[in-house]
């Protein structure tokens, strides 16, 4: 079940201030949480610590994995899914403060930007010459990390968002292109065909993302390989093993290890 995010300041709005970024800390206990769809005047950049969140936007799911920030863009609608015990930051920046992308994407985090952010989110209240250099060192130092790939691509399309929909609430549904063709009234060629035209990706590739994206959030929020494996529908955990190293060049345990200690570099998919 999921629970309501709890903000640390419920009447808070960030678009009414005009700093140049405002970093705010989120601890997540117990259950899931969820951020309902919204959006900002400001652009937003979700960080996790520990744990992971994932992002919706229009265009797709974009997984944050420790060391790792998503990047959504100003009025962008998004909704954020936090797991169990995450440690999240939100940044907000203001428009034009930063070179940044105009659209989503999964960033790097280094640790120098890491302690950054951290360091903003303790001093959330201040108001101060060494709040202002933190900033403009943030501001700095954001656009120059490097953009990762690492998210499921979907599309307005109403048949593939009911795909979508359903693989990201039961990720282990194995229905083959051919029983997901009948339920939207289409023959298996031509959904195979819409998948391609809406993500660019072929059916199989595009549901081993998703599994990706759910694999690592669920490791990065502590659960076993055993269990992820499980709670995907692989037969065994060594398929599930090859299947994960196959696409990221990195057995489970070594590519979260080398996240870690890399600040986010391993992020290669």
């Amino acid at each position: 079940m999921r629970q309501p995010l709890r903000w640390p300041w419920p009447d808070f709005d960030v678009d009414k201030v005009l700093a140049p970024a405002i970093a705010v800390r989120v601890d997540v206990t117990g259950n899931k949480t969820e951020v309902p769809e919204h959006w900002h005047r400001k652009g937003q950049l979700v960080f996790a610590v520990g744990g992971g969140v994932t992002c919706r936007v229009p265009s797709g799911f974009w997984m944050v994995p420790p060391h790792c920030g998503v990047w959504i863009p100003s009025r962008m609608q998004h909704s954020n899914i936090a797991t169990a015990n995450a440690r999240i930051f939100f940044v907000y920046i203001e428009p034009g403060a930063a070179d940044l992308p105009d659209r989503c994407c999964t960033l790097s985090i280094s640790p120098l930007l890491r302690e950054l952010i951290i360091e903003l989110s303790d001093r959330a209240n201040d108001d101060d010459a060494r709040g202002e250099l933190l900033t403009r060192i943030l501001l700095a130092e954001l656009p120059r990390m490097p953009v990762q790939q690492l998210h499921l691509p979907i599309s307005s399309e109403p048949r593939m968002r009911r795909i979508a929909e359903a693989l990201a609430e039961n990720p282990a549904n194995r229905s083959t292109l051919g029983e997901w063709a009948s339920r939207v009234a289409l023959s298996e060629s031509s959904l195979a065909r819409l998948v391609v035209k809406e993500t660019g990706l072929s059916f199989g590739r595009w549901r081993q993302q998703l599994h990706l994206i759910v694999a690592i959030r669920e490791l990065a929020a502590g659960a076993s390989v055993q269990q992820v494996s499980a709670d995907l529908g692989y037969e065994s955990v060594t398929a599930f093993i090859t299947m994960f190293k196959k696409a990221l060049g990195k057995p489970p345990a070594k590519y979260l290890s080398d996240i870690a200690q890399n600040g986010g570099s391993a992020f290669v998919a």
